[in-house]
């Protein structure tokens, strides 16, 4: 079992429908030492990829995303779901179908921020159906981009998000894969990965 693992364990709480209460330390109170370990081990397990850009979606992708930036020294760069007063720059845009939030989000990136030339890996705090990764891997080709790897920190392996991207050839690391979650007996049972 993985630090990850060890932390939803500990502290996780599953809800009713499918969700995993883990906000306390991954996206609304933030865990630094645990972002920090998270980043290290997409780092460890991307080490052989050469990243000039990070993508992830505001706004809980944003914590990792930075961290790893950190690590990489490359430009992170997130994909906004409102407009402001000073979005005003033609943008790439796509929609992601949220689980969480049950409803669907326009999103975008400014053009200047992501260019042909990038070579992209997208980071999630999560993965279920893969619509969010999806719009993020359809903004990078849209601005002729490659997207050189995903790197999520929890894949709901039961269900497709994962297995479709791996099928479609993107390289996809998921520090912790769910296998099933039971909210009357609080089980967790995670998908046994390689240590590589």
């Amino acid at each position: 079992m993985n630090f990850l693992e060890e932390k939803i364990l500990s502290d996780g709480v599953v809800k009713p429908g499918n969700i995993l209460k883990i906000d306390n330390f991954l996206n609304h109170q933030i865990d630094i030492g645990i972002i920090r370990q998270i980043a290290n081990e997409l780092k460890r397990r991307f080490h052989d990829v050469e990243v000039n850009k990070i993508l992830t979606i505001e706004a809980s992708g944003i914590a990792m995303a930075t961290m790893l930036g950190h690590l990489y020294d490359v430009p992170v760069v997130f994909a906004k779901k409102s407009e402001t007063a000073n979005s005003v720059d033609t943008k790439y845009v796509s929609h992601a179908y949220s689980f969480t939030h049950k409803k669907e989000n326009k999103i975008f990136v400014s053009r200047p921020y992501l260019q042909p030339t990038d070579r992209v890996l997208i980071v999630d705090d999560f993965l279920a159906d893969g619509q969010a990764a999806r719009a993020l891997i359809d903004l990078v080709h849209q601005a002729g981009g490659q997207v050189v790897g995903i790197g999520i920190a929890v894949e709901k392996g039961q269900q497709n998000g994962g297995r479709l991207l791996r099928e479609d050839g993107y390289w996809l690391e998921s520090i912790a894969i769910i296998e099933d979650m039971n909210w009357e007996t609080q089980e967790i049972l995670f998908r046994h990965q390689d240590e590589g």
